[in-house]
């Protein structure tokens, strides 16, 4: 019994998947801040691509 309690108390496996739960949350929260940062931008840049392409199909009819 005290063999299975030792065995129990230094098991890390737990720790390691905290670890990695972890790592993977930095990881999501650093694709969600550049998503926010850069959205206004690229968002400008499709409105502005889309805006000359309709201006420029609107003059040709």
């Amino acid at each position: 019994m005290v063999a299975k309690i030792k065995t129990f108390l230094g098991d890390e496996g737990g720790a390691t998947a905290i670890e990695y739960a972890l790592i993977a949350t930095l990881i999501a929260m650093a694709i969600i801040a550049s998503a926010i940062v850069l959205g206004d931008g690229i968002r400008g840049l499709f409105n502005n691509g889309t805006t000359e392409v309709l201006t420029t199909q609107t003059g040709k009819i």
